[in-house]
């Protein structure tokens, strides 16, 4: 890929800037973000690591919207985050208006581009663009399952004492509360994580997961997560990128999968160099079904609340 432009120089932003740019996984990324002077300053301290991680990447930011002309994919990051005690969905009708907006320059800069979303309620807002834009469902898509899955990895290795490395997770449904752990699908090299914990272990894992953001949000008081996203936007890219065609779970406009359509939930798919190639739908048991319908209702409800939003 020769362009990828990073909608937000945050903290979410400069992670994923740097981490793709030591793993090259394009040629320039360019950095958009309406504060004064800071994509710039993002984009020359990022630079400035080059030397040691020895990549030829090249970095430049600005706050004129025309920097992302000629971008194959758009990585979303802008909005307000959420402070210690609010709930995703609580910042919903500041950063539909920021995501509108950035929705609208796309399609006027680089009309041809995928639209990879991370700003929260990510799922709504990945509906939103995917609504705005009118853009076909393989551009439009989000990450959410990946870092969720990560959480999960991470709490199962500190578990067990095993290595994440060989720890295969999948976390379906909204990207809040109401998220859907799928244990039944978690494995060990293969081996399903229920021969090394207990079902109260589990479901302790499970509910950690759910709350893994607002651990960490409270934890830090000044900051949501940032490095864990930003390594989860990575490892979307890299699969793009590279055409891996990799089985990761990711926010997609459903039509008809799972019995759910006209929604973005998160779901296996299969990541390539069309973007979300496929939605991968796996036998859910009657609890699994449950659940995910639950947190169907709880995205359908903050969907319901953008006709408001003007």
């Amino acid at each position: 890929m020769r362009k990828i432009t990073i909608v937000g120089a945050g903290r979410v932003g400069e992670t994923t800037a740097q981490i793709l740019a030591e793993k090259e996984l394009c040629r320039e990324i360019a950095l958009y973000d309406i504060r004064e002077d800071v994509p710039e300053g993002v984009a020359l301290d990022i630079c400035q690591t080059a030397p040691f991680f020895e990549f030829d990447c090249s970095l430049s930011g600005s706050n004129d919207p025309q920097i992302m002309r000629g971008s194959e994919l758009l990585v979303v990051t802008a909005g307000l985050p959420r402070k210690p005690g609010m709930s995703r969905s609580d910042v919903l009708e500041a950063n539909v208006r920021v995501i509108d907006e950035v929705v609208d320059q796309a399609m006027r800069y680089c009309p041809e581009a995928m639209i990879l979303m991370v700003t929260n309620p990510v799922d709504t807002l990945t509906y939103r663009a995917f609504q705005r834009s009118g853009w076909p469902r393989e551009r439009v898509f989000g990450q959410a399952g990946v870092l969720d899955a990560s959480r999960m990895a991470s709490f199962i290795s500190h578990e067990t004492g095993f290595s994440v490395r060989d720890i295969t997770t999948i976390v379906l449904g909204g990207h809040g509360d109401t998220m859907v752990p799928v244990p039944r699908y978690c494995t060990i090299n293969g081996i399903p994580i229920t021969h090394f914990l207990s079902a109260e272990r589990i479901e302790a894992i499970n509910e950690r997961t759910r709350k893994g953001g607002a651990e960490i949000l409270a934890l830090r008081k000044n900051s949501s997560a940032y490095d864990a996203p930003g390594a989860a936007v990575a490892a979307m890219v890299d699969a793009i990128v590279n055409n891996r065609r990799r089985i990761l779970p990711c926010v997609a406009i459903l039509e008809g999968e799972y019995g759910e359509a006209d929604i973005a939930m998160g779901v296996p798919c299969v990541l390539s160099d069309h973007g979300l190639e496929s939605v991968v739908e796996i036998d859910l048991n009657t609890e699994e079904r449950a659940a995910f319908d639950a947190s169907a209702a709880a995205v359908r409800e903050d969907i319901g609340r953008l006709k408001d939003i003007v």
